[in-house]
């Protein structure tokens, strides 16, 4: 999902971001062969990406879609038969607009090496990521769809044309209604980017690309203080939409169908359209909370299940859910829920129950298996901190600038608690963002570390993992004995 703000009509979303034998055969069964999730990996410590995969792979996922093409996350996936969506960021898109040879450059290096020499079974290229945003003012409007021909021009030299596909993943904000008449069958692309886009879906259906386009139910109870709360999940609603006739219960098919209506309207209505993203997050706003998101999958996963579809696009539908994991480093300009999507936690912890079969087998997921943890320390305010206020709120702040304090925000898990709480609770992530080091719980002597662990029932104070970049970087055990030796010096002498 991009950094971006988003506009709500009454229901539209217009947004402004073990082996494959282990696998679980009802999966197969309930036709979630068609669902993926998104990898993101904005985080300070990632896992493994061996150890992703393998979890992938004991909860019967077989796609991914990520957003860039890392050696290290490749290289993994190699020989898995894990379907994979590989990403060009936004950053790239000019330079290969422009320059033929760095998009064949570009395929060579990111797209041939990894499908031949590494057997990851590639199926489409991501041309950037929702790039005709109305925050990104226009940005890569001129650039999109020239890097788009190129890239697949540069797929079909290199004899993968047949196979691999490229798209461009857009944002819901790509088409819309007018206030006046918001309903799906009114919709069409946006009046500034019509031109374009008309010209971009011509484009993929001619090479039988799909649409990729992001969801996000979520985000019109974040913007709508007056939107239907129940009308973003699948349980059904007394304010139903009615649109020549047809019946909308839930804001994911009315905004589905719009896009269906604009694509109609340009010209291609049989086109493919893929879900890219669509998900909840757990926390960071009061609608964001483990009850609503596991509301809004089950109903969603139960729906895919029964490739119910949408009224003008029933059956099967191909999604990604968004996302795997948390990203504590995503811009949080959107929101505090922006690094608070995943499935699984910071340390590949299923959050709740879910059965991504949409049987109702409510169970969790298989967590990452292998992951280590810093010793069980954490840094926390001392008592007599509170006399010097000033300090302790200007530390308070400075950390989290540093670091991720998001679950401090209004109505986020971690609302609510004393001074000494927030202090304790942004000393504590600065120190487990760097690593254990005694020298980040000092704050001129505010802090001290504990062995005692300051979590209550409603707010985790985390105990971060050993990064596996920095462990790529001092040898394998260079990272966990380095701390240990600080840690044990630490209590020694002082």
């Amino acid at each position: 999902m991009a950094n971006c703000i988003v506009h709500v009509t009454f229901f539209l979303l217009t947004c402004y971001c073990l082996s494959a034998a282990s696998a679980p055969q009802n999966a197969r069964a309930a036709g979630l062969d068609r669902l993926g999730v998104n990898w993101g990996t904005m985080t300070s410590h990632p896992i493994n990406p061996t150890i992703i995969v393998d979890m992938l792979r004991a909860n019967g996922i077989r796609k991914v879609k990520l957003f860039d093409a890392n050696p290290w996350t490749m290289t993994a996936l190699g020989g898995t038969h894990i379907e994979t969506m590989v990403a060009i960021p936004n950053d790239q898109l000019s330079q290969i607009s422009t320059d033929y040879n760095y998009a064949k450059k570009w395929i060579s290096n990111n797209i041939t090496r990894y499908y031949y020499d590494h057997k990851v079974k590639i199926r489409y290229v991501a041309v950037g990521n929702e790039p005709f945003l109305k925050s990104y003012n226009n940005l890569y409007i001129n650039s999109t769809f020239p890097a788009l021909r190129n890239i697949q021009k540069a797929l079909d030299e290199a004899g993968l044309g047949t196979v691999i596909k490229a798209t461009v993943p857009l944002n819901a904000d790509v088409y819309n209604s007018p206030n006046n008449n918001p309903v799906p069958s009114a919709g069409e692309f946006r009046v500034d980017i019509r031109q374009i886009m008309h010209k971009i879906v011509h484009y993929l259906n001619h090479t039988g690309a799909p649409f990729v386009v992001n969801i996000y139910p979520f985000l019109s109870l974040y913007q709508n203080p007056h939107f239907p709360i129940d009308f973003a999940f699948f349980n059904g609603t007394n304010k139903p939409i009615i649109d020549k006739g047809v019946k909308y219960t839930n804001v994911f098919d009315a905004n589905f169908d719009m896009l269906v209506w604009s694509l109609k309207k340009a010209g291609v209505p049989n086109m493919k359209i893929i879900v890219g993203e669509v998900g909840w997050p757990t926390d960071g706003d009061k609608n964001a909370n483990v009850q609503n998101a596991k509301r809004f999958y089950d109903g969603f996963l139960r729906k895919i299940a029964n490739k119910v579809g949408t009224p003008k696009r029933p059956g099967g539908m191909d999604v990604y859910l968004f996302g795997l994991i948390d990203e504590n480093q995503k811009s949080i300009l959107p929101g505090n829920f922006e690094r608070n999507w995943g499935l699984f936690t910071y340390d590949g912890r299923p959050k709740f129950a879910m059965d991504l079969t949409g049987t109702g087998k409510d169970q969790y997921l298989v967590g990452a298996k292998g992951v280590e943890h810093l010793p069980a320390q954490w840094c926390v305010s001392k008592k007599e901190s509170e006399e010097r206020y000033y300090e302790l709120s200007n530390s308070i702040n400075y950390a989290c600038q540093m670091t991720d304090c998001t679950a401090l925000g209004y109505n986020s898990s971690c609302n609510g608690l004393s001074l000494l709480g927030n202090a304790s609770y942004a000393f504590n992530m600065y120190f487990q963002m760097h690593d254990q080091d005694v020298r980040a719980c000092n704050f001129n002597g505010l802090a001290i570390i504990t062995e005692e662990n300051p979590s209550t029932d409603k707010c985790l104070f985390p105990v971060q993992i050993i990064s596996e970049s920095k462990r790529k970087e001092a040898g394998v055990y260079g990272v966990p004995l380095l701390v240990l030796l600080i840690s044990l010096l630490y209590h020694l002498f002082v």
